[in-house]
């Protein structure tokens, strides 16, 4: 069993209908018909929504996710509106709330991948293969590969766990032109992304992507190229062949699993709340990521 430890209930807001508590982000829909998203502090992590929560952490996806959609538009449009917040909403609302169009939604994560890492460390050990790609020999933990690739994965509710599919899967499900629309759009915009990054000195391992219909266009939606969708990794200590530092919930990954916690994460039981030093540290990681790409303190 997963999901969330305490899941929040909704907050009630005049002119507002809830629609969804997701892993982060509480969705509802204004008046006009429009989406409204805001992000909270809340953290995930092995399928569960834990208990502590990471102050700051919305608004830095909230406000990254605009850095980079502005740094994209030329090559996909985005869904957000505006970043006001609705009316008689939470002053805690502010810096983490995006209205944004409503989509018809592409019912598949699009995963561009540049370096080995995570379940496609683990598919490339098994077969030499991610998502049914064939790769070369000799390739390692965090080895750069030849070129990037498209790696898709289905939507997985929360408390359960993405499966990465084919190709060939995502053109059965949303039609071949459709999918590859989304695998050029998908690893044009990795490309864009990993190149700004880089000039930060910042690795680009993998991202995630979500994408939705406004009519005939595509659009990119949700959040994009944070450290919850993204593997960021310091390219000064960059070294294939043992896991890399990385700016993401590391800390967090690493108590969860270590003899203090106690928790075993193959039981049915929940995990406990985090130590304050990991909750600090994790939240000087997700800083320092929007710092180091936008080049703007964080106030």
């Amino acid at each position: 069993m997963s999901g969330f430890v305490e899941k929040p209930e909704p907050i009630e807001v005049p002119g507002l209908t809830h629609l969804h508590t997701g892993k982060v982000r509480d969705l509802y829909r204004n008046e006009a018909g429009d989406l409204v998203m805001v992000a909270s502090d809340r953290m995930s992590a092995y399928d569960w929504v834990l208990p502590t929560q990471i102050p700051d952490k919305g608004r830095v996806l909230t406000q990254l996710s605009l850095w980079w959609f502005d740094l994209l538009a030329d090559l996909v449009p985005h869904h957000v509106i505006s970043s006001e917040v609705p009316a008689g909403a939470p002053a805690d609302w502010a810096g983490r709330t995006l209205v944004c169009k409503s989509l018809a939604m592409v019912p598949v994560e699009c995963v561009a991948r540049g370096y080995l890492a995570g379940s496609g460390l683990v598919e490339y050990n098994q077969s030499r293969t991610v998502c049914g790609l064939a790769l070369p020999e000799g390739l390692d933990n965090g080895s750069e590969l030849p070129a990037p690739i498209f790696t898709p994965a289905t939507k997985a509710a929360v408390g359960d766990h993405d499966e990465n599919v084919s190709y060939e899967e995502v053109a059965r499900q949303v039609g071949a032109e459709t999918a590859a629309l989304l695998r050029q759009t998908t690893l044009a915009v990795y490309g864009r992304a990993r190149d700004i990054a880089r000039e930060r000195g910042i690795i680009l391992a993998d991202t995630k992507f979500e994408f939705g219909f406004a009519g005939e266009e595509l659009v990119i939606a949700d959040e994009v190229l944070t450290p919850d969708s993204s593997r960021f990794w310091p390219a000064d200590t960059w070294q294939p062949g043992r896991d890399q530092p990385s700016y993401d919930k590391q800390y967090v990954r690493d108590w969860l699993t270590s003899a203090e916690s106690g928790w075993d994460r193959t039981s049915e039981q929940p995990p406990p709340a985090l130590p304050q030093r990991v909750v600090d540290a994790t939240r000087a990681k997700y800083i320092e990521a929007y710092e180091q790409l936008t080049g703007v303190g964080w106030a």
